[in-house]
């Protein structure tokens, strides 16, 4: 959980923080939900934690089935549609 996502996800792909995430290069972001309250956030993510590897591996592949990275876009030039 994370209320800057955007720079957590650039210090996992960076290698900031020594523990889990660097031992095993988990730098790719291939789920998200956002919530307005931190409780909810919280409630959450603990009843994700609990559930099984393939319910995780489901609950991902429902919105992203490539497991593309959500944040590879991020802090780049957008494409801008030209005008007609």
């Amino acid at each position: 959980m994370s209320g800057q996502i955007e720079i957590r996800m650039w210090q996992h792909k960076n290698g900031i923080f020594e523990g889990f995430s660097k031992q095993y290069h988990c730098n790719r972001l291939v789920y998200l939900e956002g919530y307005s309250e931190v409780q909810s956030a919280i409630a959450r993510e603990k009843q994700i934690k609990g559930w099984t590897r393939a319910k995780k591996i489901a609950l991902i592949e429902q919105q992203n089935p490539k497991w593309d990275d959500l944040s590879e876009a991020w802090g780049k030039p957008m494409k801008m549609h030209e005008e007609r």
